[in-house]
């Protein structure tokens, strides 16, 4: 016997009449707004399975957006959370109703940036785009602006002036935040090493502008050894992280400004060094939840993933709206701090 939700059980819940889920349903007669959206609500709630028929009747008459994505990595724990906080952020406006088509790129070439960057413009009003800072992506954001298709840069910033904004973190408080950490955790100074996936992506090498520039001027004993290029990769971050704990025995912590912590995690495991290092990475995974809990990492620095979503979205909207800004801002999310002891 199926448990799955009647329209009993959804009018029930909505409190409403059975007569009028109905008419929610079919249009066959008005509705007012309020209680069409409180049969929605309701329906979301229970998981009614024309949830989005519903959806669509309530918010036909409002006005449309189509809104494009492009990601990195796709095999990437924190860009599937990205994708999913996206989707749940489009389907929860209540004054728009928005499309969201969301890509990934396999790898970080140019070619392969501007091919899906175009892709993504000829289907959708507004661009948002996490990528390096490459003169053929500016290039092919200029065409776009000149079509009067905003972009948006997210997480890392590219094409300053040229694109319509940048939402994600300060990442050079994010790199001083990771400095202070080990700072602080350490028993005594000593060295201390940095991952960058590249320094196209401006994120990463904000973070280690951020990372070198605290222990320059709070804790010049520290030595920073030469930053070590990963290119977002685990399996390449877990051999240098070898490599790093083979020539620097007496290395005290490091930090991965970018992707490929994972790596990190593993190699720090093989060698059994659990709590005798202070490794910080970024975002809360669950390969990063795991290493906080075994006393493998010592910090995880997290983008507040569904902010970011819903801001960007509303960037968007406004930016197709209104028109371009003229002064392209920068939009900074506050980040989240994550230590054994609060995940």
């Amino acid at each position: 016997m199926s448990n799955r939700p009647t329209i009993a059980d959804l009018a029930r819940t909505a409190g409403v009449s059975v007569a009028t889920v109905d008419r929610v349903l079919n249009g066959r007669h008005p509705v007012r707004e309020e209680t069409a959206r409180r049969v929605y609500e309701a329906a979301k709630s229970i998981g009614y399975h024309a949830v989005g028929l519903i959806r669509q009747r309530v918010f036909e008459d409002l006005p449309q957006y189509r809104l494009g994505f492009v990601l990195q990595k796709p095999e990437q724990a924190f860009y599937q959370t990205v994708a999913k906080e996206i989707e749940i952020a489009a389907l929860s406006l209540s004054h728009a109703r928005v499309f969201a088509q969301i890509d990934f790129v396999a790898n970080s070439t140019p070619s392969t940036i501007t091919d899906k960057l175009r892709a993504a413009a000829a289907r959708n009003q507004a661009i948002a785009l996490v990528a390096p800072d490459y003169p053929a992506v500016t290039t092919a954001i200029e065409e776009l602006k000149e079509r009067g298709i905003p972009v948006f840069s997210l997480l890392s910033d590219f094409a300053a002036g040229v694109r319509e904004g940048y939402v994600g973190l300060n990442n050079h408080k994010v790199g001083r935040a990771a400095a202070w950490m080990i700072t602080k955790a350490a028993k005594r100074p000593g060295k201390v090493a940095a991952f960058v996936g590249s320094h196209r992506f401006l994120g990463h090498e904000l973070r280690e502008i951020g990372f070198r520039s605290y222990f320059r001027e709070h804790a010049p004993d520290f030595e920073v050894l030469d930053t070590m290029v990963n290119l977002d990769t685990a399996e390449i971050t877990h051999e240098a992280t070898l490599n790093l704990l083979q020539r620097h025995p007496d290395l005290i912590g490091f930090y991965v400004c970018g992707g490929g912590m994972e790596g990190a995690i593993s190699a720090i495991r093989e060698e059994k060094l659990e709590g005798k290092l202070i490794a910080v990475v970024n975002e809360l995974t669950p390969d990063s939840r795991a290493a906080l809990g075994d006393d493998v990492v010592t910090l995880a620095i997290s983008t507040p993933t569904a902010a970011l979503a819903r801001e960007t979205i509303n960037l968007m909207i406004q930016a197709i709206d209104k028109g371009p800004t003229g002064a392209p801002g920068q939009t900074f999310l506050p980040f989240d701090l994550f230590t054994p002891e609060n995940i």
